[in-house]
């Protein structure tokens, strides 16, 4: 079906919506790349051949305008509970079932799609009690998905089931009752500030790019998300590409563009299918294309890959790559917006800025600024990761509190261990501790960096108190260093020179000298590099100073890691009362650094030792340990 005008949109809508409502079961199976890893393709091939063996009851087919009621199996979006994938939700008893294997399918077809009774085991448990609703674990309660709404809800290869929930209703909105500097107005009025990081106002920078005269423009998204750990964008892409869609062609109307590029890590196969999917079925309907819904308005998408470098994340960088060229930051001004791709004026937003974009125009500026605080308003995703309970994708309002995120919905810290620090913002963030004016800190671009941290584009890295903060920096400052582009002296030497100072620290041969040093060349190069990725290097290095500086006076010091996780400041060394003197140490290590007599404690010679672990993994009477 092709759509002419808004009122077809409209009408086409409703039939899908009631054809939806025919299927009485929904059966979503998590197709996000988490769960695929695990296995969640053959529970859906599985479970949609039990559904096809049931006869006339079933059809796995999306939707028929004169369907009776039916079962519908299909593959979702992220879900979000990447802890416990692969998941199955069934709607509308809407459970969710947790860590499904292949096994578990006849059983959740048999009492839930047949009966509508609930498989308890594959429930979530929580001291004593079952949550049978997805809505109602611990994990969820405190969300408000708002861009991740249809994700783990809808099919996202069909655009029927995206129209069907609402999709391309704003854009129908925009083209049919607004001019473009109308468009520009609510999305500054709103408030809506860039996820990817900056958090630079997005509608004053659209209407920044309307004011430019030249004729060509571009709208560019950027979803190449390099940040360790981070995946907030890939599950959008994955789970909801045409809330994206319909974001950048609002952009591309407000701003005077009639051209969009997507531009995705190649190391996201899935979400670069998807987006493929999406555009071409946007195409076929006439909601991408030439005069979309007989507005006369024009737009047009593509997709361009990129090759895994962190630095591509920088808006310069990024479009020197679309044009082919190395991807390498440069001097501003002039500014993006005013000469971007091909020395045009271009929008340059995340993955999850777009994504806000449709609420905003559908439930208006009042209802989006209910959410988060006055200078940061609605919702932001975030990866949380590290040693929490419950790790997985969230949304919550800005303004949520680090606490609330860690310990209400991510479940707090395994194994009775005790929170030391979370890192937020990836590579370019900083470390904040376990200090109330903290883990109270809310989360907003304004809060957190006047403590010296960044959202950055929402990478949540949670540590224990067994993490050793000297080698956390070490660890960002050599991803930093390997991805810096080399085009300014202050990242390409500076990154280097604090990587080998770390290195020096963590390895025991660091001075109190060398944490002076340090300090002063993370400082200049703040100050002096020359890109945004370049200027906030330093982050991790200059918030463990601050926070952990006796972590590093115990390295250059005292010669011991306060964590034990530094194997250059750490020694072996074996338990007289425990040794049995059976030789077995002796004779697996690989340098001959333990000698003994038989039936006699055995003793490790440190300065042959060399720390390899092979005489703690060989020892019966785990009579050898770390100090």
């Amino acid at each position: 079906m092709f759509i002419n005008t808004c009122s077809e949109l409209s009408s086409y809508a409703k039939i899908i919506e009631n054809s939806l409502e025919k299927q009485k079961i929904k059966i979503l199976v998590c197709g996000g790349t988490g769960c695929v890893a695990g296995g969640s393709l053959d529970i859906y091939d599985e479970l949609a051949r039990l559904v096809e063996e049931n006869g006339n009851l079933a059809d796995v087919s999306l939707l028929k305008e004169d369907e009776s009621e039916v079962i519908s199996v299909k593959k979702s979006g992220c879900h979000g509970f990447c802890e416990a994938g692969p998941l199955v939700r069934i709607e509308p008893y809407n459970y969710l079932y947790l860590k499904v294997k292949l096994s578990d399918c006849l059983d959740i077809f048999n009492n839930t799609v047949l009966n509508g009774v609930p498989v308890e085991r594959l429930m979530y448990h929580s001291n004593g009690t079952v949550f049978k609703k997805q809505e109602e674990i611990p994990f969820y309660q405190k969300q408000t998905r708002l861009v991740l709404e249809n994700c783990g809800h809808m099919d996202a290869e069909h655009i029927q089931e995206c129209i069907g929930r609402g999709g391309y209703k704003a854009l129908s909105k925009v083209l049919s009752t607004m001019d473009p500097k109308d468009v520009c107005k609510i999305i500054q009025d709103s408030g809506l500030r860039g996820r990817g990081g900056g958090g630079y106002p997005t509608g004053k920078k659209w209407g920044q790019v309307l004011a430019q005269q030249n004729p060509v423009k571009y709208v560019v998204c950027n979803g190449d998300e390099g940040d360790p750990g981070a995946f907030m964008d890939r599950s959008i892409m994955e789970g909801d590409p045409h809330k994206i869609i319909e974001g950048m062609a609002i952009a591309g109307y407000a701003t005077g563009a009639h051209t969009g590029y997507i531009y995705v890590r190649a190391e996201y196969p899935l979400a670069v299918e998807r987006l493929r999917i999406a555009i071409s079925q946007a195409e076929e309907i006439g909601l991408l294309g030439e005069n979309i819904l007989d507005s006369g308005f024009d737009f047009k998408l593509h997709i361009n890959k990129g090759a895994g470098a962190f630095v591509c994340g920088e808006g310069s960088a990024l479009t020197a790559s679309i044009e082919g060229e190395r991807g390498m930051p440069r001097v501003k001004p002039p500014r993006t917006v005013e000469q971007g791709l091909f020395n045009c004026p271009t929008v340059l937003n995340n993955v999850e800025t777009f994504a806000n974009v449709p609420y905003i125009i559908n439930a208006g500026i009042d209802e989006y600024k209910k959410l988060g605080t006055k200078d940061s308003p609605g919702t932001k995703a975030f990866a949380l990761t590290g040693n929490v309970v419950n790790t997985g994708l969230i949304e919550v309002p800005m303004g949520t509190t680090i606490r609330e995120v860690i310990f209400d919905i991510g479940g707090g810290i395994p194994d009775g261990k005790k929170f030391k620090a979370v890192q937020i913002g990836g590579p370019s963030g900083g470390c904040l501790t376990f200090v109330e004016k903290h883990l109270d800190l809310p989360l907003s671009f304004d809060s957190l960096k006047k403590v010296g941290a960044m959202i950055g584009s929402g990478g949540m890295v949670v540590m224990n108190e067994d993490t050793c903060m000297v080698e956390v920096a070490r660890f960002f400052m050599s991803f930093t260093q390997r991805e810096s582009c080399g085009k300014c002296i202050p990242c390409r030497e500076g990154t280097k020179r604090m990587l080998e100072i770390l290195e020096k620290i963590v390895a025991g041969n660091g001075t109190v000298e060398d944490l002076d040093l340090l300090k002063e060349i993370a400082e200049t190069v703040k100050n002096t590099a020359l890109c945004g990725l370049g200027k906030t290097a330093a982050n991790p290095v200059l918030s463990t100073l601050e926070h952990f500086y006796d972590e590093y006076l115990a390295h250059v010091v005292d010669k011991v890691c306060p964590a034990k996780q530094c194997k250059g400041l750490m020694s072996y060394e074996i338990d007289e009362q425990l040794c049995r003197g059976c030789s077995k140490c002796a004779r697996n290590c690989p340098v001959n650094a333990i000698s003994g007599k038989i039936k006699e404690p055995f003793v490790i010679d440190k300065i042959k030792c060399i720390k390899c672990g092979a005489c703690i993994e060989s020892c019966t009477f785990h009579a050898i340990r770390e100090v």
